[in-house]
């Protein structure tokens, strides 16, 4: 099954439908107390991280499921450079966003910059070059919370002290401990978002 698309923005509109969609799918599939209350932190979640973007940005937003495996997909086309960036912050009150803290402040900062984010402590992959219709060069890029997962062990087991840092980040996020996997991949200025839970 998969659900309605429902247009959010950065700057709050239908995130409250987006949070209605995903209990209205725990109520048709009659999914216990404790999965509908997941299924729901996890859509808060994403939402958190499309408001906390810099900038007026739209994305779309659904839930699919396969057996008992639920998705949650986030679609956002990236049209953000450092320059733009900066514009918008030194216009905004505070004339500064949110650091990237925690899990999903490290993939807004991912969504937000697209192919061109290079920030190494979040570990996407830079695939070979592809071509879209025009010829265009379009660069790939994906990130699996689970790869990164595997990656700060191997660091930590090496004694990295960042790695210890960023593992205690990874602690502190409700996605880390309620989800079982989250995707982030990117193709030219089109990022996706995917959380993975199975409800038991």
């Amino acid at each position: 099954m998969k659900t309605d698309v429902i247009r959010v923005s950065s700057s709050g509109r239908h995130m409250q439908a987006a949070l209605a969609q995903a209990e209205k799918v725990a109520a048709y599939k009659e999914l216990s107390p404790r999965n509908a209350l997941h299924l729901r932190l996890l859509t808060e979640e994403a939402m958190g991280m499309m408001r906390s973007i810099t900038g007026e940005t739209t994305g779309d937003f659904w839930i699919e499921d396969e057996g008992d495996v639920y998705q949650l997909h986030l679609t956002v086309t990236t049209r953000m450079t450092p320059e733009k960036r900066e514009t918008l912050l030194e216009a905004s009150t505070s004339g500064k966003n949110e650091a990237a803290r925690g899990l999903m402040g490290r993939l807004r900062d991912f969504f937000e910059y697209g192919a061109s984010y290079a920030d190494p402590t979040v570990g996407p992959t830079l695939l070979p070059d592809m071509y879209d219709d025009a010829s265009t060069p379009v660069l790939e890029r994906e990130w699996s919370m689970m790869a990164y997962q595997a990656h700060l062990v191997t660091m930590i087991e090496k004694n990295d002290e960042q790695a210890k840092a960023l593992w205690d980040e990874l602690e502190k996020s409700v996605v880390t401990h309620v989800a079982d996997e989250v995707k982030v991949s990117i193709r030219g200025q089109k990022a996706e978002l995917i959380i993975f839970k199975k409800m038991n």
